[in-house]
């Protein structure tokens, strides 16, 4: 097999061309033989090949967890970081991260540091994650910085995970419910009140109510499809827009329960960005823009700019809090004040992120508890309810004739 690569030798001199291999471990062993540092080995089939699928793939924060961690263990093992990213690149099976790595690399080749380099590719690492690089390269503790970033996402990926997958099965049965209820209005329901319109008998009202809601949805159900159709195109639109955004986010933090939920989920991701940066020597103005553009909520990010804004006017992180009382819970503010005093806000930050972490646990499992049993007896009724509806009748029907 023919492979092309991109590599360097030990003078630093960029080396492109093509080599054959019975596999691509052999052509990177082959490389290696010479002494270049492989910086990319490509299958020339992979390139000629007319169907890609590379643009279903994407990176999740799990990959970049896994990432990290390696970057630290390459690091603390005093791996050079052209040489790291050079590995990883060769080695991740992520085409799309393969390739970023790899970008990466070259830039590194370049002169570029680290930070600069990761900044090219802001849909990979954030705000957050390059201003910590960048801090672990004015301190020479890159290793720590990088173990610090696997920890740190390892625990917003396990809390995130959570809470979407809790709210994934109180989807699925909401969903199952109306499809069971649909196939009832319009495949059940009409069979049924059939034999009781036949009949001639008068139907009670319960039952009139649940054959004219039949007959809507037989004759007219593809209206209801249309507007569900148009409803969700609409969601999507407006929540492209920054308005749009803030609309629902606020929404979202005013569902019952879920909303709870939320909140909690924001501020332990507030308190565990603010304790990390600032145990790393971040500046808290620094420290408080760059968590608003992490915390992935409108809402939250407007009082936090706020907050920044009355830090950098001269008030204590506390104090530009106080402001926003229905965001941010007085305990929350109480303890950050006591941190303040006392010089130990990192410490304070870190025991609010993991209480605040405990508390979506525990409204998770709650949530979870609460929403299995709710949806089954509902499901269980409604679908008893329209069969009781139409079944009544018949059996009075039969009742009569016997």
């Amino acid at each position: 097999m023919l492979f092309k690569y991109k590599a360097v030798d030990d003078k630093g001199i960029s080396k492109e061309g093509e080599i054959d291999a019975q596999s691509k471990d052999l052509a990177i062993s082959g490389l290696q033989r010479r002494g270049l540092i492989v910086i990319s080995v490509r299958d020339e089939k992979e390139n000629k090949s007319f169907l890609s699928f590379s643009f279903l793939e994407k990176i999740s924060m799990k990959e970049i967890v896994i990432l990290s961690r390696q970057i630290s263990t390459l690091f603390e093992a005093q791996v050079s970081a052209l040489k790291a990213f050079t590995m990883l690149a060769v080695n991740t099976e992520n085409k799309i991260l393969s390739k970023k790595l790899t970008e990466i690399a070259d830039d590194l080749q370049a002169g570029v540091s680290i930070s600069g380099a990761l900044s090219k590719h802001p849909d990979i690492f954030s705000n957050f994650y390059i201003n910590m690089v960048k801090v672990g390269e004015e301190t020479g503790k890159l290793n720590e910085t990088f173990d610090h970033l696997a920890n740190y996402l390892n625990r917003q990926y396990a809390l995130t995970s959570k809470t979407r997958n809790a709210l994934i099965y109180p989807v699925f049965v909401v969903l199952t419910f109306f499809v069971v209820m649909g196939l009832m209005f319009v495949v059940v329901i009409p069979k049924l009140s059939a034999i009781i319109l036949d009949s001639g008998q008068e139907p009670p009202i319960y039952t009139k109510i649940v054959i004219g809601l039949s007959n809507f949805f037989v004759h007219y159900g593809f209206l209801v499809i249309i507007f569900l159709v148009l409803l969700g195109f609409w969601l999507f639109k407006l929540s492209r827009t920054e308005k749009g955004k803030i609309y629902l986010d606020k929404m979202r933090l005013s569902i019952p329960a879920v909303g709870n939920l939320y909140k909690r989920l924001y501020l332990s991701r507030i308190a565990d960005n603010m304790d990390t940066m600032l145990t790393s020597g971040i500046p808290i103005v620094r420290a408080i823009d760059i968590t608003s553009e992490v915390v992935d909520s409108r809402v939250y990010k407007e009082v936090l700019k706020d907050v920044a804004d009355g830090v950098k006017s001269g008030l204590s992180f506390s104090i530009a809090f106080e402001k926003h009382t229905e965001q941010i819970p007085g305990i929350m503010i109480q303890m950050i004040k006591v941190g303040e005093e006392t010089g130990s806000l990192g410490k304070i930050l870190k025991t609010l992120s993991e209480f605040y972490k405990k508390e979506v646990d525990d409204a998770v499992d709650t949530l979870v508890g609460l929403i299995e049993p709710i949806m089954i007896v509902v499901l269980g009724l409604g679908v008893g309810v329209l069969l009781v509806s139409v079944l009544m009748p018949i059996y009075n029907l039969a009742g009569g004739i016997q």
